[in-house]
């Protein structure tokens, strides 16, 4: 959470550390009784020998009257206890949960203490602890400090006081410095990179001038491959794997050649020596491909200057403090681009950042906090429930180490199964980019073997300790991307995650590929990617256990905008035709692919547009997932995950083949809600109860749906007709303003009614079935009663009709056909809140520009089959809507007709909605009225206003009964269908 150098840029006072730290030393001196104390005996304890001994608070217990930390708070919304709370101006600002010392793993404490954290509105610290193992967070967690209590240095210490001292939380220290520190790490992210882009453009160019005979794009990939040598060399001589200063010490070496020996030269010398080794230079073999001889490479020519001051000021950044690998990460997804577009450049091809490459590729970099929850429940799931399996989530000091009970022995053997079964763990991204998620796998499965390694040397096992980054990289992880630059990346950050002094550098050139995932027929494309061929030994066991990442979100087919070669379309739609429904988007594609990946107990989990929960082309695909394969978990992300990829909301889903109860539904709105999500479960076979078999994410709509089919029937059922209006073909050709002869027929467009408003006509059609385009079925114009649904709308809005009217293309219309609805009856249900409201659900669009009520949609409403009989309290109350309508459109016309305007503003035509002053101004200005004189303004306010308040209050008054009217309308509806007053309640306020 913390940059090392802002911390280190804030001072403390000294003799008030040394003073407590003093007092920590009595904490470390009771060690070995905290070890085998139990939770509930020992947190008054451990909150007075820590928390108010070091770091300076006043539990209640000591001063009740003026206490800063208080046992065992109640939270605000549902009464549960938090072990203690941080108290500030008599609001709580942390919340802290402690557990007992033989729990390993604080994951479940710290879901509790977050639990309590949302029910206090200003709290922002979480402290979690086991006695020894202590985590602080700061509003999400997704990120925390974590401190070994039993095994702090004075250094650590002084972090520690620095960060939790009641002082520092008084001062809001701990905020103020992540707030620092993410400033700081974006400033820094965007000064090196401004430096090394500079020093790479450089260099290309000085390898372009002495190296004619080249080709560009070749010496573009030496410039690549020459920079990541460099950085690999700026990280290294920073973090001890190298000489400290290693760039300054060939600065040197060549400053002091009387040969006139090129730069490069000393460069090359240290390039062998990091692959072979050197003792002279005090250099370990780092060899593992980055460093491999490469002939092309040593015979290029670069003048001095550029290796001289640029690689320079970039040694001068500390990698240590100032640099982590997630700036490293930024940076090198940033140089993608760059990359490629100095390859326009040299292929005289226009460059558009918002097309490049990296965003055809979908390479976009994920946040930290996605790569982490998808590991955490994926490979996270598979440990703990491998230790869960195995009985060792938490293993206990033996009582005699050299003397193991039975139980005991199984416990050491588990531990061992347990180790070769991590070791044999295959882990893929298909679609690695710069390797995120692969570097977040990377970092898990190193804390689970350091977790391992100490239950083994709990267990009294010598040889407890192995090398775990080498075996991690040498047998876990795998990468596939159509990408090379992003690949060689990948790589280097791997290596800089890994490396130690004096081991080898991993190969990775069989575990880190270049492909294309989606295709295995190079007919297709030239790198289309044999996964059995490349990865055999995943495949002899079956697949891959775990499958993540963050796949191109690509759309392949765009008709006349296509960039992709048809031939390639058309194998995914051979190859997935499930998944390349509609425009063929390659997340989807993505996702088919990489189910085929999995073993039978594998788990797949990728970040997605949220789009393939509801989007009505991928409803087979969805029913597809639903029938062939177990949902473990959905969450719903409806906010922009990232900042370059214009994606709207994301998902993130975790799927696999074996059999579960129930999938768990998770949503937030905002990153902010991200830590404490919405959550419930459901049987994933009730979503295909739902529409198009949509993922709904709320429990109350899906058991509001279902109960609204209870004894319905759908409006597509076999009882009715849908049409929808005439399509011209050429509306210029077929309508008129007013009826030309015999054949022209008085036609409604969608724009010509409202809700229940009585249907007018202003437009007419030329009716020649043989000329018109299509639906020129007369027969269902010319029924005795129909309905009229407008089609531009993102809500229902339905007219009744009794006189035979025709139609255009932007209405449907719909009649019953079975004789068991009355029209008026359906008129009523169709108009209705609920309906709208069930009719959002399998179409969310209010709001959107362009909505239009589609046919295939409306079929899917519920409408209650009853008798004619009780149709009637509902054929009274539409008949009423409709004569009040009637009134209301008839006074409104009235005073329209008195206006004598050829044209209305809108203003004019709702009249009833202005106070005179404003009618009067109004008027005036569409008249170009100019009254000569006071006098004759007040006669024309004289003539109009006796007319204008009268039909405002007549047509007041009708709305307000249509209103009410609707309003019971709603009611009876909402009773029909059976809704309790709380579903009542959330389709009125949703």
């Amino acid at each position: 959470m913390f940059q090392k150098s802002v911390l280190q840029s804030v001072s403390q006072d000294e003799s008030i550390v040394a003073l407590r730290w003093a007092s920590f030393q009595e904490y470390l001196a009771k060690k070995e009784f905290v070890r085998g104390v139990k939770e509930e005996k020992y947190q008054d304890g451990f909150l007075k020998d820590v928390f108010e001994n070091c770091l300076g608070y006043t539990l209640d217990s000591t001063n009740p009257a003026e206490f800063n930390l208080e046992r065992e708070r109640k939270n605000e919304t549902d009464g549960k206890k938090a072990d203690g709370a941080i108290h500030l101006n008599g609001e709580i600002v942390g919340i802290i949960e402690l557990k007992a010392q033989d729990t390993k793993n604080l994951d479940k404490a710290t879901d509790q203490a977050f639990g309590y954290l949302v029910s206090n509105s200003k709290a922002h610290y979480v402290i979690v602890s086991n006695f020894d193992e202590l985590r602080f967070y700061i509003d999400k967690k997704t990120a925390f400090e974590k401190f070994s209590l039993f095994n702090l240095t004075y250094e650590e210490f002084k972090k520690l006081h620095l960060l939790l001292s009641f002082e520092s939380i008084k001062e809001a220290t701990p905020l103020k410095l992540k707030e620092k520190s993410a400033n700081f790490e974006a400033q820094i992210s965007k000064e090196l990179y401004k430096d090394f882009s500079t020093f790479r453009n450089h260099l290309f160019e000085n390898l372009i001038k002495n190296n004619p005979s080249s080709e560009k794009s070749d010496l573009l990939r030496q410039t690549q491959k020459l920079c990541d040598r460099i950085i690999f060399i700026l990280f290294a001589e920073d973090r001890g794997l190298l000489q400290p200063n290693t760039i300054k010490e060939i600065r040197s070496r060549h400053e002091q050649d009387i040969f006139g020996n090129p730069m490069y030269g000393y460069y090359k010398i240290y390039f062998d020596a990091i692959n072979e080794g050197n003792e002279k230079l005090q250099i370990p073999r780092y060899n593992g491909g980055l460093f491999a001889k490469d002939e092309t490479l040593d015979s290029l020519i670069i003048d001095d200057e550029v290796l001289n001051m640029e690689a320079q000021k970039l040694s001068d950044y500390d990698f240590v403090s100032e640099v982590g690998v997630n700036i490293l990460g930024h940076i090198f997804e940033q140089s993608l681009t760059d990359l490629e577009e100095i390859q326009s450049n040299i292929d005289n091809t226009d460059f558009d950042k918002t097309k490049s490459k990296r965003k055809k590729d979908g390479v976009f970099y994920t946040p930290e906090y996605i790569t982490k929850y998808i590991v955490e429940n994926t490979l996270g799931k598979m440990c703990r429930e491998k230790r869960e399996e195995l009985k060792i989530v938490e293993v206990k000091a033996p009582l005699n180490p050299k003397k193991l009970s039975k139980t005991e022995t199984q416990t050491k053997e588990n531990l061992e199964v347990y180790k070769e079964w991590l070791f044999n763990l295959k882990i893929l991204d298909p679609a690695c980019g710069s390797g995120a998620f692969l570097n977040q796998a990377l970092e898990y499965l190193i804390s689970e073997h350091t977790a391992l390694q100490n239950d083994l040397s709990l267990m009294g096992d010598l040889f407890a300790v192995y090398q775990v980054e080498e075996s991690v990289l040498e047998h876990n992880l795998y990468g596939v991307d159509i990408n090379e630059d992003a690949t060689e990346i990948a790589k280097l950050s791997l290596w800089l995650r890994t490396a130690k002094r004096g081991r080898p550098l991993t190969k990775l050139a069989d575990k880190i590929k270049c492909g294309n995932s989606l295709i295995d027929d190079k007919s297709v494309v030239d790198n289309a990617f044999d996964w059995h061929v490349e990865f055999p030994e995943v495949f002899a066991k079956g697949g891959f256990d775990v499958v993540i990442g963050n796949p191109p979100y690509i759309t392949f087919a765009l008709g006349k905008k296509q960039e992709f070669e048809s031939k390639e379309i058309e194998y995914y739609k051979s190859k997935f035709p499930l998944s390349s429904a509609y425009k063929v988007s390659s997340y989807l594609i993505f996702i088919d692919k990489s189910l085929n990946l999995i073993s039978r107990t594998g788990l797949l989990s990728f970040i997605v547009p949220n789009a393939i929960y509801t989007n009505y082309f991928y409803a087979n695909f969805r029913e597809y997932l639903i029938d062939q394969f177990s949902m473990h978990s959905l969450f719903n992300l409806e906010y922009e995950v990232f900042e370059d990829a214009d994606t709207g909301g994301s998902s993130i889903f975790v799927i696999g083949k074996d059999e579960i109860e129930n999938t768990i539904l998770l949503s937030s709105k905002s990153e902010k809600e991200y830590s404490t999500p919405y959550i419930f479960n459901l049987n994933q076979n009730e979503f295909k109860n739902i529409p198009d078999n949509k993922f709904l994410f709320s429990d109350s709509l899906i058991s509001l749906w279902n109960k609204s089919f209870e004894n319905s029937i759908p409006l597509g059922g076999d009882n009715f007709q849908f049409y929808n209006g005439i399509k011209t073909g050429d509306n210029k050709k077929f309508l008129a303003e007013e009826k030309i002869d015999d054949r022209y027929r008085p036609i409604i467009r969608g724009r010509d009614f409202y809700k229940y408003t009585p249907l007018e006509n202003e437009m007419y059609v030329l009716f020649d079935q043989e000329q018109l385009w299509s639906n020129t079925n007369e027969a269902m114009y010319l029924v005795d009663e129909k309905l009229i649904f407008r089609q531009t709308s993102d809500h229902l809005v339905v007219a009744y009709d009794n006189n035979k009217n025709f139609t255009m293309d932007t209405t449907h219309l719909l009649f019953d056909k079975s004789g068991k609805f009355d029209h008026k009856y359906l008129l009523s249900i169709v108009n209705s809140k609920l309906l709208n409201f069930l009719y959002q659900i399998i179409v969310p669009e209010i709001g959107k520009a362009f909505s239009e009520v589609k046919g295939v949609n409306l079929k899917k409403l519920p409408i209650k089959e009853i008798s004619l009989e009780h149709q009637k309290p509902f054929i009274q109350k539409a008949d009423l809507m409709l004569e009040l309508n009637e009134k209301l459109q008839e006074t409104k016309q009235n005073f329209h007709n008195e206006l004598v305007l050829e044209k209305l503003t809108k203003k004019l035509q709702n009249f009833e909605e202005l106070d005179f002053d404003e009618f009067v101004t109004q008027y005036s200005k569409a008249k170009k009225l100019k009254f000569a004189d006071k006098l004759e303004e007040r006669n024309f306010k004289n003539d109009w206003k006796a007319i204008f308040e009268n039909d405002k209050t007549l047509a007041c008054g009708f709305k307000t009964e249509i209103e009410k009217t609707d309003k019971e309308i709603d009611k009876m509806v909402y009773e029909l269908y059976g809704l309790s007053d709380d579903e009542i309640g959330i389709v009125e306020n949703t």
